[in-house]
């Protein structure tokens, strides 16, 4: 079998010690979150990889229990046509989290390198220009404090074409299958190269690169979050003490009459017996 870096082929994770573990370390991104918010902390992480290695699933379970106040997801679209006139990071720098915020990249300023690079859609000297300025780009971003975690999800080939077609079936998620993405499976050694240079140029010690064996999406759920955990000196904050206070009694306000009001259908109703 052909993997994207001659590793071998992972068991699967079984249901139920998996979803004990992540019910755990959501707990703890919980706990995180209080430290972010309490400290001014600022936090970006990094999705990358391949179509169909589970970025987005695994940004799912990260923010399934946070405060969207928080923690938000940046998932940035095509350029527009001024934008493209542009520096290139300036569309990013406006995304970055301020003091108490999480942001989290559903793909993010390593377009360039990727897909941008792969398809032709930069030009040679754009692409030269964003391995030289990414390092610095991302140096000044630990020189002003800001926690930048890095991690690119590694599927093989023969997983990532199981999961298209998988799409393929799905009326649920046929959307998530598109052209670029039926394109990379005849691109897969390109796409494997740009990935290896970019880590030549971009895997510094201020913010370096952490794989994420995504063969089996619930061992790298868990394997990410963990690592994620592991590299924050966050703790738990003691929050206010909080108890619901007694009702009031009734001052004999009458409340409108039901019949006034427009209900929806019981649709529920339908689905018993």
């Amino acid at each position: 079998m052909s993997r994207e870096n001659g590793t071998k082929e992972v068991e699967r994770l079984p249901k139920k010690p998996y979803e004990k573990e992540l019910y755990r370390l959501q707990g703890e991104l919980v706990k995180l979150q209080e430290w972010v918010r309490h400290e001014g902390a600022r936090v970006v992480v990094i999705f990358e990889g391949r179509d169909a290695a589970g970025k987005g699933g695994t940004i799912k379970r990260v923010t399934q229990y946070l405060n969207s106040r928080i923690a938000r997801v940046e998932a940035l679209p095509v350029p527009t046509e001024r934008q493209r006139t542009q520096w290139y990071f300036k569309r990013y720098i406006e995304r970055l989290p301020a003091g108490g915020e999480i942001v989290l990249f559903d793909r993010s300023w390593y377009n360039r390198a990727g897909v941008e690079r792969v398809m032709n859609f930069c030009t040679k000297e754009e692409y030269t220009r964003f391995l030289h300025q990414c390092p610095i780009f991302e140096r000044l971003l630990a020189e002003e404090g800001i926690l930048l975690r890095k991690y690119w999800f590694s599927v093989s080939d023969v997983e990532q074409e199981r999961r298209f077609r998988a799409r393929l079936e799905d009326p649920l998620r046929s959307w998530k299958l598109s052209p670029m993405d039926v394109e990379s499976l005849t691109r897969w050694e390109e796409y494997s190269q740009a990935k290896d240079e970019m880590f030549v140029y971009t895997d510094i010690p201020e913010a370096p690169w952490f794989v994420v064996e995504s063969d089996d999406k619930r061992r790298a759920r868990i394997n990410m979050i963990s690592h994620f955990l592991s590299t924050i000196p966050y703790h738990e904050v003691r929050k206010p003490s909080i108890k619901l206070p007694p009702r009031p009694a009734s001052k004999g306000y009458q409340r409108m009459a039901r019949e006034l009001q427009t209900y929806v259908p019981d649709h529920a109703a339908t689905l018993e017996g």
